[in-house]
């Protein structure tokens, strides 16, 4: 089984179809006001090689179907994995059945009509891989491989892995929406170990595409995890100090994810956010967008419809550094007293502009300071913007790596760094929900020795 497992596609999304509306007809003749149902099919497979042997072999079949409902604003909702129409009919009932003891909430209820997509564009979502697991396992093996060849200093390894999905989701409502699409994701890692004892080091790669062809090379993907874990080998611990810092891309996007949490309408209505009320208020510096663009072909994020049906649209989330509004549901919209914006379910491809070079021109711009491949713990509070998390990655000086760096904290408040953000690089990861190049901050608190 591959992703391209699904069967005829067509006559798949006919029959999850006329499943969605018959619970739907049965919520109905219950008595609910409104009515929603969520379903989805997929396959795939995953296979992991481990000094050259197959570690683990999966196929994957999975297959979901939720029904939600409204009376009179008491919400109910009941899931099931059996698609067997005995066992949607419970579903349904079980739905019903729960929000008759669930508490009136005015501002439940399915998203407006109104907002419901009226057309589906074709994102080039779907690119199914009819990949055996033969070959799933010899490319993970070549991964592998490649990087354990690349120095002698490497001599053990986590795995390589390779992974292929491909899924079918329907969404249709009462209000008459009926929408679903198809979609695939492929990727490839390696995490190798360099070093001995008290000195090893560990490092990873991975890449990851909606189309198999446009993923790295096995070799290329083993080479650079390679590469990464020995340049960590003599890694060590330096003093307290405030410096400037870069977070490389697959850093940056998390770094920027912490400004999505507090903009979420969830962190709005809870009054549980650092950036309450921050609407209209500048929170980045003057040349800094953050736009939002479900549309992208093959983007990692992009849909046609959020999870309420409602259309995707292009809008600026943050723009010359003003943020625009929030990321809201029909729910947290309510709450607030606006309009929802299309995010039932999160949020599709950001894109955060950029106004400087590659990585090497960030490090030479910076001069001496902390560069951060790699963040730990959970150190963020989402109510104060109070950031604390541990680090590791390489000292700069003369703006150029001078030794790899471990054991460190790097510290601050978020509503002070984001406004510090002195540049943003051209190496944009788009592997992600957030595509942004490295960032760096002006300064940051490193605590060390």
């Amino acid at each position: 089984m591959c992703s391209a497992d699904l069967g005829d596609l067509d006559a798949a999304r006919g029959r999850l179809e006329e499943l969605a509306l018959d619970a739907l007809s049965r919520a109905a003749q219950a008595g609910a006001a409104q009515a929603e149902v969520a379903t989805s099919v997929g396959t795939g497979l995953s296979v992991t090689v481990r000094k050259g042997e197959v570690e683990t072999l999966e196929h994957q079949r999975d297959r979901g179907f939720s029904v939600t409902v409204y009376f009179d604003h008491r919400k109910g909702a009941a899931s099931t994995s059996d698609l067997a129409p005995a066992s949607i009919a419970e579903t349904v009932a079980k739905a019903c059945s729960i929000a008759r003891y669930t508490a009136a909430d005015p501002c439940g209820g399915l998203a407006d009509a109104e907002c419901m997509a009226d057309t589906l564009p074709d994102l080039d979502l779907d690119h199914p891989w009819a990949i055996d697991p033969d070959e799933a396992v010899a490319m993970a093996h070549d991964c592998e491989a490649a990087g354990l060849d690349a120095d002698a200093r490497i001599d053990n390894t986590e795995g390589a892995t390779l992974s292929s999905h491909r899924s079918l989701r329907l969404y249709a409502n009462s209000h008459g929406f009926v929408g679903g699409y198809p979609s695939t994701s492929h990727s490839l890692s390696c995490s190798l170990i360099a070093g001995r004892g008290e000195a090893m080091q560990r490092d990873y790669w991975y890449t990851s595409a909606r189309c198999h062809e446009d993923l790295e090379s096995p070799q290329a993907v083993g080479r650079r995890a390679a590469e990464r874990a020995l340049q960590r080998l003599g890694a060590k611990r330096i003093g307290t100090r405030s410096v400037p810092v870069i977070f490389v891309a697959e850093v940056a996007r998390g770094f920027f994810g912490h400004l999505l949490s507090a903009v979420r309408g969830t962190s709005q209505y809870r009054n549980a956010s650092f950036l309450l009320g921050a609407a209209g208020q500048r929170v980045l510096p003057e040349w800094l967008d953050i736009q939002e663009r479900p549309h992208l072909p093959r983007g990692a994020a992009s849909a046609p419809f959020d999870a309420e049906g409602v259309a995707t649209r292009d809008r600026d989330l943050v723009a010359g550094g003003v943020l625009q509004g929030y990321v809201l549901s029909s729910y947290s919209a309510r709450r607030l007293g606006l309009q929802t914006t299309g995010n039932a379910g999160g949020i599709h491809n950001l894109l955060v502009t950029s106004n400087a070079g590659s990585l090497d021109e960030l490090i030479r711009q910076m001069g001496r300071g902390l560069l951060v491949m790699e963040l730990m713990g959970q150190g963020v509070n989402g109510v104060t913007g109070d950031y604390s998390r541990g680090a590791s990655g390489f000292w700069v000086e003369g703006g150029a790596i001078a030794h790899p760096v471990q054991e460190v904290t790097i510290a601050g408040n978020l509503k002070e760094l984001y406004p510090a953000i002195a540049a943003v690089g051209s190496d944009v990861d788009r592997r992600g929900a957030i595509q942004t190049g490295s960032v760096l901050v002006e300064r940051m608190t490193v605590a060390g020795e």
